[in-house]
């Protein structure tokens, strides 16, 4: 079966290198990016063009595929007046793989409907490294039979590809999940800056913590700073900033409070006003142990 041509807007590190596994894959792609360099990594590896607007790319593509920072970009691009609305075909899809809020996703989604267009959120899990190989965890949501349309399109990017129900649930997922990722870490950094006041050595309280119940990937990756000063989880402050104010906000919007997660939001917003923004999450260890009561 001939392949669908796949537009793919946003090209840092995520994206970028899943569009290299796809043209590996022999997908025919077009590209935007505000990143020169990076859309010329793209062109360089062939069967890729640019696109000068959304528009064009949306009237161009069987599935549009972004891969951005923040929900209010992801609206920018669709709505705007030569977006991806204004030039999706019908029977097209949009994939959303960026982490937005859910109740933008779903307004986009029925929009898109009214143009006779599909859309699945799919935000991500693992690594730049996997995105190359086409070894990510996606976990989709949308309407099923959008889904199964582009079900192996999904299953070339990723080793696992979750289908979560309705449109939405996705990123609803990935919010829960890095809520509980970057409260686990902020625990553990604070764990670690406590310890030092305290006088406990550091490694010592690892080695105790890690022979228990409370041991785990994200505890290897705070001890790993904490102790080592390796910064090797590849997650910004800023973006795990970013994502807990989404998560607020989707809990607001289901009625609820979220106290545990007011206070990670609290710490992290004060790490990145404090100029750490660009490190790596368990980099907030540097925070705690500068912070004074």
């Amino acid at each position: 079966m001939t392949k669908p041509v796949i537009g793919f807007i946003g090209l840092g590190l995520m994206g970028g290198n899943m569009v290299e596994n796809l043209q590996k894959r022999g997908y025919e792609l077009i590209v935007m990016d505000l990143n020169t360099e990076a859309v010329a990594k793209c062109l360089a590896r062939g069967k890729a063009r640019e696109a000068a607007s959304a528009r064009e790319l949306a009237e161009a593509s069987d599935i549009v595929m972004l891969c951005l920072t923040k929900s209010d970009v992801v609206e920018k691009i669709v709505y705007a007046e030569d977006g991806i609305l204004a030039g999706i075909r019908e029977g097209a899809v949009l994939i959303d793989f960026g982490t937005s809020i859910p109740a933008s996703t779903r307004k986009i989604g029925a929009d898109l409907a009214k143009k006779g267009a599909g859309m699945i959120d799919a935000p991500l899990g693992r690594t730049p490294a996997h995105a190359t190989d086409g070894l990510l965890n996606i976990m989709a949501a949308g309407d099923k039979a959008t889904f199964d349309k582009v079900k192996p399109v999904l299953e070339e990017q990723g080793e696992n590809v979750f289908y979560l129900g309705a449109l939405g649930a996705g990123h609803t997922t990935k919010l829960i999940n890095n809520f509980m990722g970057m409260t686990t870490v902020c625990t553990m950094s604070q764990a670690f800056a406590v310890a030092d006041r305290a006088g406990v050595d550091r490694q010592q309280l690892y080695h105790i913590m890690s022979t228990g119940p409370s041991n785990s990937p994200f505890m290897g990756f705070c001890k790993n700073y904490a102790v080592d000063g390796v910064s090797d989880l590849g997650f910004s402050i800023n973006n795990a900033n970013k994502d807990l104010g989404y998560f607020l906000e989707m809990a607001k919007d289901l009625g609820t409070r979220a106290e545990i997660a007011e206070g990670t939001s609290h710490n992290l917003q004060a790490a990145v006003d404090a100029g750490l923004g660009e490190g790596n999450v368990p980099e907030i260890f540097d925070y705690f142990m500068t912070l004074e009561r």
